[in-house]
């Protein structure tokens, strides 16, 4: 790391975490919610958020890459002191399909892939990526796909996908008033904290591309059999999935947390801003407070591994959804 573009707005940074130096948090508290959602108690601390990695390192690390994907990074810049100044709890695991179900069933809510008849995105074996302007992976958007229809197999344990910001928002919201708690999206701020878990690489298990093969479920050779245009930038190794995965299934960081890289993107609370991270306060940063795209964070199983670092930053409309996009909701802590 360059200690010269530190942003150290409120001085200096006492520590890099609550967990620093330690392999394993073992204070963590958790607890299951009304729908079998396993929340993990994650304590205060601080730690330096962002990412200051030169093209040149970048390029070390992902060598298949183009040039202008390296450089295109700056919003993940400056690297700068960030406080947690409360404990709160997360989501062990995504929000699973069978979870959300519960939730619709439960609550009479309806999806946007559903309410708005225009559908989500899926896997269509047959769609050419060369047929969308975007050259999109995918086929959509359409009616024939929503949250419980991607075009790949789920069971109750997959994480859900084709859900929206709103989606999110809702369940967060139905949670709070059925239980009495306060649930809602993670802060960008929370959400990179909870993932490093007092690391500093690119990745909690290091910076090396190769080590997410234990940690998660990304663009690797059982996926890339399905995109061989793609195939240079796949992991190359095989875990057994080539859509989602169960959740649960690759090692946990320090906080006890799985999938926080890969499996789906996580939306987030904040509204995205290319140049926040230069303005953004020491404790507790909410985020712009206006904007135009929510960011998502950690990556999918279809995400190259560039994009499925600690720093990343990716968004999209509220109203967006996608075979690629889930949950995972946090839970405040009890004064």
């Amino acid at each position: 790391m360059h200690s010269a573009t530190l942003h150290l707005t409120a001085g200096a940074c006492l520590a890099l975490s609550a967990c620093a130096g330690q392999p394993v948090c073992a204070e963590n508290a958790s607890f299951s919610n009304s729908l079998g959602m396993q929340m993990v108690r994650i304590p205060a601390g601080e730690f330096l958020m962002g990412n200051d990695s030169s093209s040149q390192e970048l390029a070390r690390l992902y060598p298949g890459y183009a040039s202008q994907r390296l450089q295109g990074l700056a919003d993940e810049a400056p690297v700068h002191c960030v406080r947690i100044t409360r404990p709160f709890y997360m989501g062990r695991h995504e929000v699973t399909v069978g979870q959300f179900s519960r939730f619709v069933q439960a609550s009479g809510y309806v999806p946007e892939s559903v309410a708005d008849g225009t559908g989500g995105y899926g896997y269509n074996p047959r769609h050419d990526p060369r047929s969308s302007p975007r050259g999109d992976a995918f086929e959509g958007r359409h009616p024939r796909y929503s949250w419980q229809h991607p075009g790949f197999a789920q069971n109750d344990e997959h994480p859900v996908v084709n859900l929206t910001w709103n989606d999110a928002v809702a369940l967060a919201r139905w949670l709070s008033l059925t239980e009495q708690r306060r649930y809602r999206l993670p802060t960008e701020a929370e959400w990179e904290y909870a993932c490093r878990a007092g690391t500093r690489t690119q990745y909690p298990s290091g910076d090396e591309p190769a080590s997410l093969a234990a940690v998660a479920n990304v663009f690797d050779a059982d996926s890339a059999a399905n995109w061989p245009q793609w195939q240079s930038f796949a992991l190359p190794t095989h875990d057994g999935f080539a859509f989602t995965a169960p959740v649960g299934r690759f090692a946990p960081n320090a906080f006890g947390l799985h999938d926080m890289h890969g499996n789906v993107w996580e939306w987030t609370a904040d509204w995205h801003d290319d140049s926040y991270c230069a303005r953004s306060p020491v404790d507790d940063p909410p985020g712009p407070i206006d904007g135009g795209v929510k960011v998502r964070r950690g990556g999918s199983w279809h995400t190259w591994p560039l994009y499925a670092r600690c720093a990343y930053r990716n968004w999209n409309t509220p109203v967006a959804r996608y075979t690629l996009v889930g949950i995972r909701l946090v839970m405040e802590a009890p004064e």
